[in-house]
């Protein structure tokens, strides 16, 4: 799985830090680090802290598919 995050729709709600914090994280009010291709034991998290954005600024796609928006919930995918 990979991680896409548009930094420039992000507005640090940091909701993503709450449901994933070992792959999103805040360094200082405004600035969101994560870690683009977190192990598939991380897939639950990532999927909830993509859901959670509240601007959909949180994409992941998976090898061989198509990027899936949070939208798309955690259906059967990877």
């Amino acid at each position: 799985m990979r991680i896409v995050v548009d930094l420039n729709r992000c507005e640090a709600y940091a909701q993503c830090a709450f449901q994933a914090p070992d792959v999103f994280a805040m360094h200082g009010e405004e600035a969101l680090m994560y870690e683009p291709c977190p192990g598939d034991e991380r897939r639950e998290q990532v999927m909830r802290a993509a859901a959670s954005c509240p601007v959909q600024a949180i994409l992941v796609e998976w090898p061989g598919g198509p990027a899936v928006p949070e939208e798309a919930g955690t259906g059967a995918r990877g």
